[in-house]
């Protein structure tokens, strides 16, 4: 599932912290222990649920309408709802952290048919941070949403985990008995201790490039790089050549940059991100221009020529590549494109192009 470029572990390092809201607490609630009652505010949409029963099993989807992430996996979460629903499977989406909760009600109409599912609001009442969130999150120490608990015919934790890592075969294997809990809570358990090493890591690095401590940062990206599954590590690789660029070890950055871009050449806006970052981030005494009109190119290549930024970059490095003429021709093509303000921006492009001139 490639929906998003944050992978998740960064997204629970870098995102809606639990820290910055409610106290941590250390994990009391693990897998195989008895779920926390469920403590609703209001039911948004469905039936009401009072208590469970061992005739279902419950998904509990943590999020709130103002986590990006949460909003991505909604649609693939209704569609694990509409396909077991009627299997005994029951989902309900539990909004946690809301700030304004009167904006979930007019959040899930506009979901129509993508969010079919019970959504709650939490109790508040008694606890400013909500009754849910404080039970089932801090609980069992997770630091973000999304997060999804599942509680299995006996009353018991599951799963927890990320909506990404939610799939048929797991949801078939609770409903027939068949799911190891031991095993689960084993590996839950190292999956929890690896979170914690890694969000040592993710905050020495954002010291280091608060403080622009290049090499401080340099060091603890290369050991978090080493705990990111290979899927999850595109950001953490971009992160790290843009800190290259920094310690002006440029070599490295622009082999690290080709690397990246080798490895996703379909991916348009990775393309145009790296290529118009070699172009035009201000101090560098360095720059692989080669290499950016590759990138450029390949972006270019990807949205057929239509998308107006993207011909705006590569003219930009087709000039600097000494190539006026292409330059002027592809900023002509992001001025017949663009519309608006957009146009306007463009066309003083091409005209600084025209008289040989770098626009600013």
């Amino acid at each position: 599932m490639n929906k998003v470029r944050l992978s998740f572990a960064l997204t629970a390092l870098i995102g809606m912290a639990f820290a910055g809201s409610v106290e941590a607490a250390q994990a009391a609630l693990k897998i195989g222990d008895p779920a926390p009652k469920l403590q609703v505010g209001q039911w948004v949409q469905g039936d009401p649920v009072k208590a469970f029963d061992t005739n279902h099993v419950y998904i509990l989807d943590f999020w709130a309408t103002i986590c990006v992430p949460c909003r991505i996996y909604i649609p693939d979460l209704n569609a694990l709802h509409e396909k077991f629903k009627n299997k005994g499977v029951v989902v309900i989406g539990q909004d946690v952290l809301e700030p304004d909760d009167t904006a979930v009600s007019t959040f899930v109409k506009r979901m129509g048919d993508k969010m079919t599912y019970r959504v709650a609001l939490d109790d508040k009442s008694q606890d400013k941070d909500g009754a849910m969130a404080t039970t089932w999150m801090v609980a069992a120490d997770q630091i973000g949403i999304p997060t999804v608990f599942i509680v299995n015919q006996q009353g018991r934790i599951a799963w927890i985990g990320h909506p990404m890592d939610l799939d048929e075969k797991l949801l078939n294997e609770i409903l027939a008995n068949h799911y190891d809990p031991v095993r689960a809570a084993r590996e839950y358990e190292q999956r929890q201790q690896k979170l914690q090493k890694m969000m040592e890591l993710f905050q020495k690095l954002n010291a280091g490039l608060r403080q622009n401590d290049w090499d401080g940062a340099e060091a603890a990206a290369v050991e978090l790089e080493k705990l990111l599954p290979a899927n999850e590590r595109e950001d953490l690789r971009i992160m790290r050549f843009k800190i290259l660029l920094n310690l002006k070890d440029y070599a490295a950055a622009y082999k690290l940059a080709g690397s990246i871009s080798d490895t996703h050449p379909d991916d348009a806006a990775l393309q145009n991100e790296l290529s118009w970052f070699i172009a035009a981030q201000p101090g560098l005494e360095k720059r692989d221009l080669v290499l950016a009109e590759k990138m450029a190119g390949r972006a270019n290549q990807v949205t057929q020529g239509k998308e107006p930024a993207i011909l705006d970059t590569l003219a930009r490095v087709q000039f600097m590549n000494g190539k006026t003429n292409e330059a002027v021709a592809s900023e002509q093509k992001a001025v017949n494109l663009a519309e608006g303000p957009v146009k306007e921006r463009l066309q003083q492009f091409l005209t600084s192009y025209q008289q040989g001139k770098l626009p600013e």
